[in-house]
């Protein structure tokens, strides 16, 4: 259910999005979802990878900035709305999502998300029987 995302910090030169997978690629870790979000100088890469302890200790080795946030994964209908009306059960409980970012696969959306209450939102998500993705079905994606 809660599954552990890297955000590595990338200063905003050519080459270090390149760094990363190649640190990555050797340590024998696969990126299982990405987003990267930027400004002026700096970027900030979020991952969800399949050894996630491996890869902090493999890109910190490597002097990348590096840190673990709880995320939860869902997976939902490829559908207009069927994302809207998970989000609203979040919103009618007050459950603020600080970001996420999402990829379709077929016919399932899979979401990540970083929650402002990860407790709150998980019961909600429950509650409403929203399909949770386990830790180690993300990594694996």
């Amino acid at each position: 259910m809660i599954a552990k995302q890297l955000s590595i910090f990338l200063e905003n030169k050519s080459g270090r999005l390149t760094e990363v997978t190649r640190v990555l690629a050797e340590g024998g870790v696969n990126l299982s979802a990405m987003y990267i979000a930027e400004t002026a100088d700096f970027g900030i890469l979020r991952a969800v990878v399949s050894e996630p302890d491996k890869a902090y200790e493999l890109l910190r080795a490597n002097h990348f900035a590096v840190n673990v946030t709880d995320v939860v994964g869902i997976s939902c209908p490829n559908i207009p709305g069927a994302l809207a009306k998970v989000l609203q059960y979040l919103t009618d409980e007050g459950v603020f999502i600080e970001y996420m970012y999402s990829f379709a696969n077929g016919d399932h959306a899979h979401v990540v998300i970083r929650p402002s209450d990860m407790d709150g939102c998980l019961r909600v998500l429950k509650e409403h029987r929203v399909e949770l993705l386990a830790a180690s079905d993300l990594y694996k994606l």
